[in-house]
Parts: C-alpha cells; structure tokens; sequence
C-alpha cells in the first residue's frame, strides 16, 4: 500500500513553483475555495457541492521546499466512508534538479485500499500533473466543470 502520489517537472524556479502552490485558487477551484490558502496555521475550505467538501489547515510552509496541508474535516458523496480524508495529508516538495523543479504531491494517508482512491487519484492527477502545472508554466490553471466531477464519479463508481 503506498499513498495517492503525483510527480511533475517545470522549467521554472522553485520559488516559482512554491508561490503557484500557496495560490491555490488559481490551480484548484477559483470560487470553490474560502479561505487563506497561503498562511501558515490557517484553516480553509474546498467544496463541490454534493460531491465533495474538504476543511485544509495549512501546517507547513517552506518557500521554495515545502507546502503541506492536513485535512482535518471533509466529506465525499460518492463512497461509504464519508470522511476518508479526515486526518490525511496533502504534501508538495519542491526540488531543484537538473535545470527543472521537480514537485511531487503525495496525499498521505489516502492508499489504493480506500474506497475514494480510484476517484481521488484522477482529480488529483488532473488537478497536480494539468491544472498546477499550467498555472506554473502561463500563469493560469485548467480547473474542472462541475460535469467533469460528476462523470468522473460516476465513470470510477458507476453510479450518478
């Protein structure tokens, strides 16, 4: 069993890389987010609406190293066990190497034996490997429609 993990390289700084992070709205939902995503000890909230709802508190903040985030509320539709993230980690480090910044996200604590994981793997690959990664590379993420969520549900669960 190992944690959902995603991996990607830019040709960009990792100061860069590290500012795209910290702004989360850009990559992972503009106006699915409330909060500070970009301050140490804060709380904030991401939501779709009878699909998924997550609390974050920012728990560390390395500029140009590290961002990690411990999810500590949530709730997801589409599996049993509604609260599968609740006491996860989402962690980015950032790493310098070869004349590209590495980053590599790994949700700690979410595993191929949890319910959500299939779901969760393909929002995140989408999400961490597209969405962050343009916003990295031309300033602005592809973040999904409301549609997307819905039929990648429905696509890993058959339901919906």
């Amino acid at each position: 069993m190992t944690d959902l993990t995603h991996t990607f390289a830019v040709e960009a700084t990792p100061q860069e890389v590290y500012a795209a992070i910290i702004d989360v709205r850009s990559w992972w939902g503009a106006t699915n987010i409330v909060g500070p995503t970009d301050q140490l000890g804060a709380d904030w909230f991401y939501l779709v609406p009878d699909i998924h709802f997550s609390k974050q508190r920012t728990v560390d903040l390395v500029p140009g190293e590290r961002v990690v985030w411990e999810f500590t509320d949530g709730h997801l539709d589409f599996v049993a066990a509604k609260d599968e993230w609740i006491g996860t980690t989402g962690r980015f480090d950032i790493l310098a190497e070869g004349g590209q910044t590495h980053v590599t996200f790994t949700h700690e604590g979410l595993t191929s034996t949890d319910e959500c994981f299939d779901v969760c793997h393909d929002a995140w690959r989408h999400y961490i490997t597209t969405s962050l990664k343009q916003r990295i590379e031309i300033g602005d993420g592809t973040m999904r429609t409301r549609e997307e969520d819905e039929a990648a549900v429905r696509n890993h669960t058959g339901s919906r």
